[in-house]
């Protein structure tokens, strides 16, 4: 029987609220290059790396800018924003800290780029997590399942080991395709029902029993459950 040995976090939207400030710094850069982006096209951008969003930006505004200049703005406006700005989701941290406390491994597995992770992780408390796969370490990011499949050579663990906790279509994508049963909070954008993914209203009041229990409920019923 398979035990629940780490829980692996994406980072916006599930563990911080930050799905807002990278949205108004798009704004911002948006506004910036005389154009404004439309809350469906923001939305789009949930759970994307920042090279996706970057190109669905430029392209709304049909913008000349360069690549790589729009990415440079888009992470110095949002590393400026997260250091001062940034929130847990309700009862993040105390699951983290709890799951901690029982020896239960935890880590981030996200879309956003080294830069802007390491900024998060000193503010929520880089002690924390016991890595991070973040979205400019691997070839092909979320919804690819590569960022989970890293994570878990790094941890030496196996995904019957493993629960994921994501918000968006594609980091759930991600998860499931790498065959780790995923825990779906909501967010900005709604996760559609299917295989591998487990529904609940909130992180608050979660527990590592409640945690434990979905996981080991999940591989008793088997992955099309």
């Amino acid at each position: 029987m398979s035990s629940l040995q780490a829980v692996l976090f994406d980072l916006d939207g599930t563990v911080v609220d930050s799905e807002p400030l990278w949205a108004d710094a798009m704004r911002v850069i948006a506004t910036d290059l005389g154009g404004t982006l439309t809350e469906e096209v923001l939305a789009r951008t949930t759970g994307l790396s920042v090279p996706a969003s970057v190109d669905l930006m430029l392209a709304e505004l049909g913008s000349d800018l360069p690549h790589h200049e729009a990415t440079r703005q888009l992470l110095d406006r949002a590393a400026e924003v997260f250091a001062t700005e940034l929130m847990w989701q309700p009862g993040a941290q105390e699951l983290i800290d709890a799951l901690r406390a029982e020896g239960v491994t935890t880590a981030l597995v996200t879309s956003s780029p080294r830069v802007v992770v390491d900024v998060a992780m000193q503010r929520l408390g880089s002690h924390r997590f016991d890595l991070a796969v973040c979205g400019d370490e691997v070839s092909s990011p979320k919804p690819d399942p590569e960022p989970y499949l890293t994570a878990m050579q790094r941890l030496g663990l196996p995904a019957t080991d493993c629960l994921a906790v994501e918000d968006s279509p594609s980091g759930t994508e991600a998860a499931v395709a790498a065959d780790i049963p995923v825990l779906v909070v909501p967010s900005e954008v709604a996760v559609p029902e299917g295989p591998g993914r487990i529904f609940a209203a909130s992180l608050l009041e979660a527990t590592v029993d409640e945690l434990r229990h979905l996981h080991s409920a999940f591989h008793r019923a088997g992955r099309g459950a």
